[in-house]
């Protein structure tokens, strides 16, 4: 993904597709969340993997 999002544009959008009316003194704080969000996804969505591996069947800790 190299297309930068509008976070605030998004926060907003999201808000009304789930009908949650944001007040204005949350709006500011949800928006630096989701920021802070998108750097975090990157890192995770541009780590690569190998070609070859396989899903763990099982999950234990």
């Amino acid at each position: 993904m190299t297309e930068k999002i509008d976070v605030s544009q998004y926060v907003e959008q999201a808000a009304l597709l789930v009908d949650l009316q944001l007040r204005d003194e949350y709006r500011d704080s949800a928006i630096a969340n989701f920021e802070k969000i998108q750097v975090i996804a990157k890192l995770v969505n541009e780590f690569s993997l190998p070609k070859d591996i396989e899903a763990a069947p099982k999950f234990e800790p």
